[in-house]
């Protein structure tokens, strides 16, 4: 919200520099209103003409109707002959006004501040002993790598109480391979994997996900400017095994694919990562899929058999599968 402010601003001042009859010249001190903005703001030149006060009061409320959370009565009052200290602090007080809030004027945080004293009355306080345990240490039994959409909280649909899961959320719920160097998703891995030493690890996809429809959209070339491309490229194999064994299906149906096949090579991924590997064949971890289709609330669930399974060969193999709905 901040960042659109300003920018509107930006835009608001950048039209009156072009327009003669709303730029100002201060007869009272003898300074354009945006003098104290000029240099390190937008860059303006001082040498503003000299029009009517009335008419760039006009003006400035006109090119303030292009924000629509600004209060208009707030700026109707200026004087042609303020000075920039003065709408600096306008500006600022629009910002701190309308920092979380919806243009609607809903206050977001009045209302997460209502959720968080009803976690603290009916969670935390009827279960005080639980959660002073936790503030000594955490003991999970579950790693969950998920997607960051914010349609899919693992804690919500699966029902993961705190201290049950250590999780980490990233676009497309993707694990890289251990030669694609370290990542977030990697450092939260082996932080699971060697000192909470949890004993699954639970990859959850989903239906309709953004990042797999990036992925599926791309070039074969990765454009370098894009941090989504150069991230989601981690599901390149996925990528071509869908548009392989669904090449005459739509391109909806090919993501539906992809968005499977990315969690099982996510489960092989994992594998490439020796302390991950041998802890898998020592039975002291198993590696989970998971796929949440929130389109009909349904949820596949499958164990990754690593007899059956080679990360050279992209093969894999499946057991204790169940299909929730």
């Amino acid at each position: 919200m901040v960042w659109q402010i300003r920018s509107r601003a930006r835009t608001v001042m950048s039209r009156m520099a072009v327009l003669s009859s709303s730029s100002v010249y201060g007869d009272s001190f003898h300074c354009s209103p945006f003098s104290g903005l000029t240099n390190s703001f937008v860059g303006f030149s001082r040498n503003w003409p000299n029009p009517n006060a009335t008419q760039w009061s006009k003006n400035m409320e006109s090119h303030l109707r292009l924000l629509p959370s600004v209060k208009r009565n707030q700026i109707s009052g200026l004087k042609a002959s303020s000075c920039s200290l003065g709408l600096a602090q306008e500006l600022t007080s629009y910002e701190v006004e309308n920092m979380g809030k919806t243009d609607g004027g809903q206050d977001l945080f009045a209302e997460m501040k209502q959720r968080f004293h009803s976690f603290k009355k009916q969670r935390y306080l009827e279960d005080l002993e639980h959660f002073q345990a936790l503030a000594e240490a955490q003991y999970p039994k579950f790693m969950v790598i998920a997607c960051a959409d914010s349609r899919v909280c693992p804690s919500n649909i699966l029902g993961f109480q705190p201290g049950e899961a250590f999780m980490i959320r990233n676009v497309a719920n993707l694990v890289p391979p251990l030669e694609h160097g370290p990542s977030e998703t990697n450092a939260a891995l082996e932080f699971a994997v060697n000192t909470l030493e949890v004993e699954n690890i639970l990859v959850i996809g989903h239906s309709s996900c953004g990042g797999i429809q990036a992925l599926m959209s791309m070039q074969d070339d990765v454009d370098a400017r894009s941090f989504l491309e150069k991230w989601v490229i981690n599901g390149k194999s996925a990528k071509l095994k869908a548009k392989a064994e669904a090449a005459h299906s739509s391109f909806d149906q090919q993501c539906g694919h992809c968005e499977k096949e990315s969690i099982n090579r996510s489960l092989l991924n994992l594998l490439t990562y020796p302390w991950i590997q041998e802890r898998v064949r020592k039975e002291l971890l198993s590696i989970h899929g998971g796929y949440y289709d929130f389109l009909n609330c349904s949820f596949e669930k499958w164990t990754l058999d690593l007899k059956g399974s080679s990360i050279e060969g992209g093969r894999y193999s499946f057991k204790d599968q169940a299909f929730w709905n």
